[in-house]
């Protein structure tokens, strides 16, 4: 099988699969009169009737709005604190109790002081996101440039390429793969804590409107903020790719998966 063949085959696997779960559970759930397990078309009707007006507005954008803030926060943190502690051996001595201390803190246990310091308001739900999603990253930047070749920096100092310009033309390539496997682990610990510190302390938000409908009972409202929230992260994660892809496309090409 040719890899463009190979790579049609799996496109159209990877299309079907939900297609197919989806079909499936049209068809289960069609004669279903259970208030606990509404059919899948009443969930559809009101997936459209919620997301594709004002309420798309007031509870999803708000979301979309932490999740991207306390990301982009916890990206800056991580890759230049990861890039401090990564290039001195000292640093990384003086910083490793504290790290794994605050690393082993679940996120989760950290909002009830989050709310007494911050409020109930954007603030602490992106301080909760960042806290959480920024040791991925900065363990895993620290990790890929003290992993990088003895090759690599051989070559630098042979070549004496110092400073900055080895830092961003050697350093921060070279431990690039390892930066984006800690960028793509916690994209998905962001949208979590999003809908825990909704869920616990907002008043609104995807986490509180999946709450309240499972509170009232409405469990067709239930499914529609479950299926947008899914939605919301499959879009992530294939922007997240798109870029990852462009950006290491030299690592992948060097795998033959390019």
């Amino acid at each position: 099988m040719t890899a463009a063949r190979r790579k049609g085959v799996l496109l159209t696997l990877e299309v079907a699969t939900p297609v197919v779960l989806l079909a499936l559970w049209w068809v289960l759930s069609s004669g279903s009169t259970s208030t606990f397990n509404p059919p899948l078309s009443e969930i559809a009707q009101r997936f459209v009737q919620n997301w594709f007006g004002e309420l798309f507005v007031t509870y999803f954008l708000p979301s979309l709005g932490r999740t991207l803030a306390g990301y982009a926060i916890a990206v800056v943190i991580g890759v230049v604190g990861g890039t401090v502690i990564g290039l001195s051996y000292v640093a990384r001595r003086l910083t490793g109790p504290l790290v794994s201390f605050l690393r082993s803190i679940p996120g989760a246990a950290l909002l009830a002081p989050a709310v007494t310091l911050l409020g109930v308001g954007d603030a602490m739900k992106i301080a909760i996101i960042a806290f959480v999603c920024v040791w991925p990253i900065l363990l895993n930047t620290i990790d890929g440039i003290d992993e990088m070749a003895p090759t690599q920096r051989n070559t630098d100092r042979i070549f004496q390429v110092n400073g900055m310009r080895r830092l961003m033309w050697s350093t921060l390539p070279g431990a690039s793969p390892r930066i984006f496997a800690g960028l793509r682990t916690s994209l998905a610990l962001a949208l979590i804590m999003l809908v825990i510190s909704e869920m616990i302390a907002s008043t609104g938000g995807l986490g509180y409107f999946i709450l309240q409908a499972q509170t009232t009972f409405d469990v067709a409202d239930m499914w529609s903020g479950i299926i947008l929230l899914g939605l919301l992260g499959y879009a992530l994660t294939l922007a997240f790719t798109f870029i990852e892809r462009r950006v290491l496309r030299w690592y992948f090409e060097s795998k033959g998966t390019a």
